[in-house]
């Protein structure tokens, strides 16, 4: 893969790598207090390791002229294995996580292996880790396909997916030492903040360089996605994380914001990043992958323009609704639940245009276990959708809010709508990036899809019952007028739902288990499809219903 790279482009992620090993090292020498200089150590090590894979390489002969007629999916390829081997890592930290909840002493003796540190560490794998590495290898490989492009640096995509990863690993060590800018979203340091700028920019730059380059004069529809994800989570992640340093080699940050201004910023982040991280990007693969795998034109083109603008300017709008019964103004807790309440229409349009799309190809669905994938990702993100909208109604967020319920409307939309439809995308991928003739076991994806369907409904229904049954606890009061149950009889009447929940989230890691198998062995052990080469750009064109052809 280095050797693909021009001499120049060599040198350049040599000299990045130098300056990542001398940051890391002045983090080390210079940090005060723990934490701060542990990172350094996990800096400087990373940018050691990096800089003495590439040392031997600088003088590798210049790649042949004829890469450029061939599509760029090195970074595709390694960020799909990377983003499989997150799940695996944030998905047993969930299932650890859920089993505390119910059998309390499964720790050690050690602060980094209580709850308030696993559950950071679950949640930034899964949805950063996981999620954000299958979006970054994706967009890659879709909007070079529909635009019909090759990307135009060789470096910058290897410098987001890098890059992105280190952020991930330094958020994550700091979960475990315990230190964080202490949001509703735990947040990892402003060092790590300000570097995960430097990438996005670059990714976003690189991005709407591809786009310019395009040999297709329409822009398909999941590059408007995928775009609105990168920009706006660009967005959202400077603004919610304005601090200034205690110092300038300390981990210790103050926010911009304080009080009832501090809730609203992180809520408007909060549910933004659902949006537009958890929502717009994965839309982006369900745009691509479904119709190309069901070998159907998306339903209507126009629809899914509308649902894009729906969603984007409904979902800026929505987050207050978190904040009902606080002190955040009355008119602004209003103003995001009729947003929600809308959000309703271009969720919906989405979900919808991707059933549709399936007309004519249920036989596929039926047999073939990686659509299905797909099918049932849309069906959950209606699901999630619609009770996402309930919820946000003042009322009934008085129940649910607080609660377990809110728990399994998240995961519903996390393991139902998000893993599914990223699983199905990778399943989907994989022979065509290692041009194999199919996965190495079907057996393995229909035993993950089951897996992962019976782990999410018995996860999502745990935490119903749980949720609803705590709200009406913490709601019922006796003849005095005071709470009939205690805060204890509340949570000891939770622990069979605890079981379930951490039974189904334990039946979901292992489906995320076989699928890194299963790719690990379909690279290593598939029958080829052609002899091995890169994939050509195709002469074809996208249009404005089906993505371009391989």
């Amino acid at each position: 893969m280095i050797s693909r790279l021009t001499r120049s482009e060599r040198i350049g992620a040599f000299l990045i790598c130098i300056a990542v090993t001398l940051v890391g090292l002045v983090m080390a020498a210079g940090g005060q207090g723990d934490l701060m200089g542990a990172q350094g150590w996990v800096v400087l090590a990373f940018g050691a390791i990096m800089t003495l894979i590439l040392m031997p390489r600088l003088e590798d002969p210049e790649p042949s002229e004829d890469r450029f007629a061939s599509y760029y999916d090195d970074p595709t390829k390694v960020g799909i294995v990377i983003a499989l081997i997150w799940a695996v890592i944030g998905m047993a930290m969930g299932v650890w996580v859920a089993a505390l909840l119910a059998w309390p002493d499964l720790r050690f003796d050690a602060a980094w292996s209580g709850f308030g540190r696993l559950r950071p560490v679950h949640t930034s794998g899964v949805i950063f880790g996981f999620g954000g590495n299958a979006l970054i290898a994706t967009s890659f490989h879709v909007m070079q396909r529909t635009c019909r492009a090759r990307m135009p640096s060789q470096l910058m995509p290897w410098f987001v997916l890098i890059g992105y990863n280190l952020f991930c690993v330094v958020a994550a060590s700091g979960y475990f030492m315990g230190v964080t800018q202490s949001k509703e979203y735990a947040e990892p340091e402003w060092y790590a903040d300000i570097w995960l700028v430097v990438v996005w920019v670059v990714y976003f730059v690189l991005y709407m360089r591809t786009l310019a380059r395009r040999n297709e004069p329409h822009i398909y529809v999941a590059n408007w996605y995928y775009l609105a994800f990168i920009l706006v989570v660009a967005m959202l992640h400077i603004v919610n994380n304005l601090a200034v340093p205690a110092s300038w080699l300390g981990a210790k940050s103050y926010s911009a914001f304080s009080g009832v201004q501090d809730a609203m910023t992180q809520w408007w982040y909060g549910h933004n990043a659902v949006a537009f991280f958890l929502t717009s990007g994965f839309l982006g693969m369900l745009y691509y992958f479904l119709p190309k795998r069901a070998e159907r034109p998306i339903y209507s083109y126009r629809l899914s323009i509308l649902s894009f603008w729906g969603i984007t300017f409904f979902y800026m709008w929505a987050g207050s609704h978190h904040l009902h019964y606080t002190a955040l103004p009355q008119w602004v807790q209003t103003l995001g639940m009729t947003f929600s309440v809308m959000l309703l229409v271009p969720s919906w349009a989405s979900a919808g245009n991707a059933l549709m799309t399936l007309n004519g190809a249920w036989a596929k669905v039926r047999d073939d276990a990686t659509l299905r994938f797909m099918m049932v990702a849309a069906v959950f993100y209606g699901l999630s959708t619609f009770e996402g909208s309930f919820m946000a109604i003042r009322p009934v967020n008085g129940l649910s809010h607080y609660t377990d319920w809110t728990v399994g409307h998240v995961h519903a939309g996390a393991m139902g709508w998000v893993a599914l439809i990223t699983f199905g995308s990778i399943y989907a991928v994989t022979p065509m990036l290692w041009r194999r003739q199919r996965m190495y076991s079907a057996k393995a994806v229909e035993w993950h899809f089951w897996l992962a369907l019976a782990g999410t409904v018995i996860y999502v229904f745990a935490m119903w019952n749980s949720g609803i049954i705590q709200g009406l606890m913490w709601r019922t009061y006796n003849d005095t007028g005071t709470l009939r149950y205690s805060f204890l009889e509340s949570m000891i009447a939770m622990h069979p739902y605890y079981i379930a929940r951490a039974l189904g989230g334990l039946l979901f890691l292992i489906g995320a288990c076989i699928a890194l198998w299963n790719v690990v062995m379909t690279i290593r052990h598939a029958p080829k499809l052609v002899p091995e080469r890169d994939h050509p750009i195709s002469s074809g064109t996208s249009g404005q219903t089906v993505p371009a052809a391989e």
